[in-house]
């Protein structure tokens, strides 16, 4: 799978962790920044990660904050969009299985280092359930 990852520099962190495991998972991952814990703006690394999601350039993304919810407002903010913040491995399960969650945020904050792989695998190996989903998905898109 390619996979764009972003974050801010409270995220930082975690960002190395997964671009590590994502490569030894067989994934094509770029990383859209930053390259250090200097403090940084977060929208100047989401949105790009969002867009080229959106654009179909990858298949999926991953953006990364303190808490992961600014990140995700900046994501949720480019059509096509379906990001959702996790903070264990049951709200990943749900993310991906109801909302075709296309984008991952994580707070480095608020989830456990010991957590974030097991995340990792949620998010990547838990399929879409489609059906009463799927026209919610069209719901918001139609929206949007």
């Amino acid at each position: 799978m390619k996979i764009a990852i972003g974050s801010d520099h409270a995220g930082f962190r975690y960002k190395e962790i997964l671009k590590t495991a994502l490569a030894a998972r067989g994934h094509e991952v770029r990383d859209y920044g930053p390259h250090s814990e200097a403090s940084v703006d977060y929208p100047v690394f989401v949105r790009p990660v969002a867009e080229a999601v959106a654009a179909g350039e990858f298949e999926r993304g991953i953006v990364l904050g303190g808490s992961g919810n600014g990140e995700a407002i900046v994501a949720n903010r480019v059509h096509g969009i379906r990001c959702t913040v996790v903070w264990n491995v049951e709200s990943t399960k749900a993310g991906r299985a109801h909302n075709d969650s296309n984008v991952l945020s994580i707070g480095q904050r608020f989830v456990a280092e010991s957590e974030l792989l097991a995340i990792l695998d949620a998010w990547l190996e838990t399929p879409f359930d489609g059906g009463r989903h799927l026209r919610r998905i069209q719901m918001i898109d139609a929206a949007g």
